[in-house]
């Protein structure tokens, strides 16, 4: 049964029992049906929740709020930054990065310098670059700290650092020497070395890796947190935890799924629509280069179409067999490339694979094709050549052209599908890109020439 949550949450912030029962009743609910609830309150009781619930728990709201923007929209300067510096930087990033530029810079400079310096680090690295989905919500001790020392540093920072399952262990310089699992330290004896429960062959990442490589090898070990270190040295500046790598993968599919559509990047619902046109015009304009090409190819058998008009009919049938063949290549091929199995050998194998995958099929369904046009030629004795009587020799060639055809078609396009996204990637660009509409078109142009070609010279008398 579906309970009304925002009901129930606005009956407890309306209620007569004391702020401080009413806060330990709201924060028994989640962060993200109290954001909800900020849509439906009024003035008086907006500011009757921010006062109740405080700026820290306020700012786990915001966290969760969709439409940020509007939330926020009559509060003032001050208190958004007193609210926006309580969170981990990544959080304080996402929220700032849903208001206007002007906004956000007045918000900033109102942040306390310490806050401000782990949004400025933060955000200095490319949306691409794994630094970007970085948090500083991470503890860190002196690897001359006793057990005891540490523990007491873990217990300090606990209620400020909420991710304790890993213990990053660091120089007086910041520089990382290993991880200790929280609870190898709390078993462990007050004498002893921490060395000793030091982990120091543990994966790390760079700031500038690309997202997408980064989340690759994340997947293998399925950590809670990550370490992110300088380029230049092994200066510990952040972690990425598992709730980042589950976004950040949610981020890549969007943006992916983006680029199937023939989009430059993701498109957001709320965009205007000059932002729109922008975002989708690039591949359209390429788009339109290849349909003129696949224009002007059509064109150059008209004699072909002029003469042999029930070949036409059967147009349809090729391209879009072709086309379904080379798009089960190509996603093939870009699930390859994205599990990074993108060495020689293995590309080699593929490619090889894809081109015995096609023929086969193309195979069976060429010669499935090609049967049920013969009989669906010597059923309805149509002529295949205009002006001509109906002959089974004709029907038999019309029949040669659509499976061969198809065979062919359909081999090549599994190549094409394959071969592709491997180019793309060799050129450093998304193979994501090859996706949907070009991939399509490519394989319609193929399919063209092909076809036609094949009718033109077995139909040559007559055209």
């Amino acid at each position: 049964m579906e309970r009304d949550y925002l009901d129930d949450l606005k009956s407890i912030l309306n209620s007569e029992i004391s702020d401080e029962e009413k806060k330990t009743k709201i924060l028994q609910y989640h962060e993200s049906d109290i954001a909800d609830l900020l849509n439906e309150l009024n003035e008086e009781e907006t500011e009757k929740l921010y006062k109740i619930l405080g700026n820290e728990n306020i700012a786990d709201v915001w966290t969760h709020a969709d439409d940020i923007e509007e939330i926020i929209e009559d509060i003032p300067a001050e208190k958004i930054a007193d609210i926006i510096e309580t969170m981990d930087a990544d959080d304080a990033i996402d929220v700032l990065d849903e208001l206007d530029d002007e906004k956000r810079e007045e918000i900033v400079e109102l942040m306390e310098p310490e806050a401000k310096e782990d949004i400025i680090t933060i955000s200095k690295y490319d949306d691409d670059q794994i630094g970007s989905k970085m948090t500083n919500n991470y503890i860190s001790i002196l690897n001359t700290n006793s057990v005891k020392e540490a523990m007491k540093r873990v217990v300090a920072e606990a209620a400020e650092n909420d991710n304790v399952s890993l213990i990053y262990v660091v120089d007086e310089k910041e520089v990382l020497i290993g991880v200790i699992e929280l609870r190898d330290l709390i078993i462990a004896r007050a004498g002893t070395n921490i060395n000793t429960i030091l982990k120091t062959n543990y994966p790390v990442f760079k700031a500038t890796e690309s997202v997408e490589d980064c989340l690759v090898e994340m997947k293998e070990y399925a950590l809670d947190s990550y370490p992110i270190v300088k380029d230049e040295n092994n200066v510990l500046i952040g972690v990425i935890t598992s709730d980042d790598v589950t976004e950040a993968v949610g981020e890549e599919m969007s943006e992916d799924y983006a680029k199937l559509a023939g989009l430059t990047d993701e498109e957001d619902s709320d965009q205007g629509v000059f932002h729109s046109v922008r975002k989708r015009l690039p591949w359209l304009i390429v788009l339109l280069i290849l349909g003129l090409i696949q224009s002007f190819t059509m064109s150059g058998f008209e004699a072909v179409v002029a003469s042999l008009p029930i070949i036409v009919f059967f147009q349809t049938l090729v391209l879009d067999m072709a086309g379904n063949s080379g798009t089960q290549s190509l996603a093939v091929t870009i699930r390859l490339l994205a599990n990074h199995d993108d060495s020689k050998g293995q590309i080699a194998r593929a490619l090889f694979k894809e081109l015995r995958v096609g023929l086969m099929n193309g195979l069976i369904l060429g010669i499935l094709s090609g049967a049920f046009v013969f009989l669906y030629l010597i059923i309805t004795k149509k002529p295949v050549a205009y002006g001509q009587e109906f002959s089974y020799l004709d029907a038999t060639k019309g029949a040669l052209i659509v499976g061969s055809s198809l065979l062919t078609a359909m081999t090549v396009s599994s190549f094409v599908g394959a071969f592709t996204p491997i180019i793309f990637n060799k050129i450093n660009i998304d193979p994501a890109v090859a996706s949907g509409p070009l991939i399509t078109t490519i394989n319609d142009i193929t399919a063209l020439l092909i076809y036609y070609g094949m009718a033109m010279l077995l139909f040559i008398e007559f055209i």
